[in-house]
C-alpha cells in the first residue's frame, strides 16, 4: 500500500498489478528499513488512532492503542456530567440538555501532545470543548500542528511549546490528560528494541524509576485545574501504586485496566 500508494482494496483486488520501477525501489527499501528494525509507522510516515491517520516521525513517539483508553476515561466523565464540582446523575442529564452542552464545553489541556493524538481525538469527538496542548519538543510540535491542519482541527487546538504546564493559566481548566513518559530506566531491558533504539527517548524512559514526570505533574496538574477538575493520564502496571500514592490528596482515584487486564489509565478529581 505504502509503495504503491494505495488502498488496502485496490491492493487486494488488483492481484496482477506489476509494480514500476521506481515502486520496487521503494518498496525494496522500505523492506532493508524494516530488517533493521526501524517501525514500520516512521518508514510510512503514518500511523490511526482514533480513527485519524496521523503523521509520525521519529520526532515523536508512535501512538498506540492503549491511549484511546485515555480519550475514552475523559469522555465518559464528560457523557456522565462528572465534570467540577457537582456530578450529574444520568437522569438529570437526560431531563437538561443544556448542562450537558455545559460539560461538552469543558476546557481539557494534553500534556506533552507528541503527535497531537490524544488532543485530535478530544476536538473531533467534543466540537464544543476549548482543547490546549503543550510540547517541550519544538519538532514534535511541528508534527502536532501538522495533524491538526491535517484533520481541519487547527482552529480547535492551542498550542504551546513549554515543559509541561509551565506558564499555564491557573485554575482554569476542567480537564488535565496526559500520556507522560513512565518508563524507568531499570526496566530499559523489558523494553521492545524498536522503541528503545528508534522512539524519542525522552518520551518513553521519566527517569530512574519511571514516576519522575509524573511527580511533577500532579502538583501542576492541580493548579491549572479549577476545583473538581480532573487529571486523566496513561501509566503502566509497575508504577500504579505508586500513583496512587502521589494522588493521595486527591478524590475519586481511579486505576482503570487495558483489554489485556494491565493498570493503564489514572484518573483524579482535584479537591
Amino acid at each position: 500500500m505504502f509503495a504503491l500508494r494505495c488502498d488496502r482494496a485496490y491492493l487486494y483486488g488488483h492481484p496482477e498489478r506489476e509494480l514500476t520501477r521506481d515502486e520496487e525501489s521503494i518498496y525494496k527499501n522500505a523492506l532493508v528499513q524494516r530488517s533493521k528494525g526501524i517501525p514500520a509507522q516512521y518508514i510510512t510516515g503514518h500511523q490511526e488512532f482514533w480513527g485519524m491517520d496521523l503523521i509520525v516521525s521519529p520526532a515523536v513517539l508512535i501512538p498506540r492503542p492503549e491511549t484511546e483508553h485515555v480519550v475514552e476515561e475523559v469522555l465518559a466523565r464528560i457523557s456522565t456530567g462528572r465534570v467540577g464540582r457537582t456530578f450529574l446523575s444520568d437522569q438529570s442529564l437526560s431531563n437538561s440538555s443544556s448542562q450537558k452542552r455545559s460539560a461538552e464545553g469543558s476546557r481539557i489541556v494534553d500534556v506533552g501532545t507528541g503527535s497531537g493524538s490524544i488532543a485530535l481525538a478530544l476536538a473531533k469527538e467534543l466540537p464544543r470543548a476549548e482543547i490546549h496542548a503543550t510540547e517541550i519538543s519544538s519538532a514534535a510540535l511541528e508534527i502536532a500542528r501538522a495533524n491538526a491542519a491535517r484533520h481541519q482541527l487547527e482552529k480547535r487546538i492551542q498550542f504551546h511549546e513549554t515543559d509541561l504546564l509551565a506558564g499555564i493559566e491557573k485554575n482554569y481548566f476542567d480537564f488535565v490528560v496526559s500520556n507522560p513518559p513512565y518508563v524507568g530506566e531499570s526496566e530499559e531491558d523489558q523494553v521492545q528494541m524498536e522503541v528503545r533504539k528508534f522512539e524519542p527517548r525522552n518520551a518513553v524512559f521519566a527517569g530512574p524509576t519511571g514516576l519522575e514526570v509524573i511527580e511533577r505533574l500532579v502538583p501542576q496538574a492541580s493548579g491549572v485545574l479549577k476545583p473538581g477538575g480532573w487529571l486523566v493520564m496513561e501509566i503502566s502496571g509497575t508504577i500504579a501504586s505508586r500513583v496512587k500514592e502521589l494522588l493521595t490528596a486527591w478524590e475519586n482515584v481511579r486505576i482503570t485496566n487495558d483489554l489485556q487486564g494491565i493498570a493503564r489509565v489514572a484518573a483524579a478529581q482535584k479537591p
